[in-house]
């Protein structure tokens, strides 16, 4: 079973202050998710992130079918990184670090996540054809709403 791995990183002409709040507000998921995946926040986002914090959404991510997913916020240090780690949910291991550092003209956001996948090698088949498309096609649809947003760096 493969551990795989995703990095993405985006500068935005923002503060460091301003993308905190926005990516440390658990309700602003929703905003930079595809309406496609059909993601709906059940509990746990009524206040800003903290660790410990558990959050029970469903997510609709293939032909239609609707998933639980519980992730906890393990860690948090403020206007610097978070992490998110799948409790119960699609994955059989996801481990989501979110960091944020201020660079001229705006802000860095980076995110890397280290993730299983369930089925054993019909998921490591699955991976390349089904899992690894629609992750990418998220994190570009995140790209391109953070810079509906907040704009592009000159």
């Amino acid at each position: 079973m493969k551990l795989y791995t995703l990095h993405r990183k985006q500068n935005l002409p923002i503060s460091l202050q301003e993308a905190w709040e926005f990516i440390s507000d658990p309700k602003n998921l929703s905003v930079i998710t595809p309406d496609s995946m059909g993601f709906n926040t059940l509990s746990g986002d009524e206040r800003k992130m903290f660790p410990g914090q558990i959050i029970h959404y469903t997510v609709t991510p293939l032909m239609g079918i609707k998933l639980q997913w519980v992730t906890e916020i393990t860690h948090v240090k403020e206007l610097e990184f978070f992490v998110d780690e799948q409790r119960y949910g699609p994955y059989r291991f996801w481990h989501h670090k979110h960091f944020v550092k201020e660079i001229p003209g705006g802000v860095e956001m980076e995110d890397i996540v280290h993730y299983k996948l369930p089925m054993g090698f019909l998921g490591d088949v699955m991976h390349p054809i089904m899992v690894k498309p629609k992750l990418e096609a998220i994190f570009k649809y995140r790209h391109a709403k953070l810079i509906e947003l907040f704009g592009e760096m000159k």
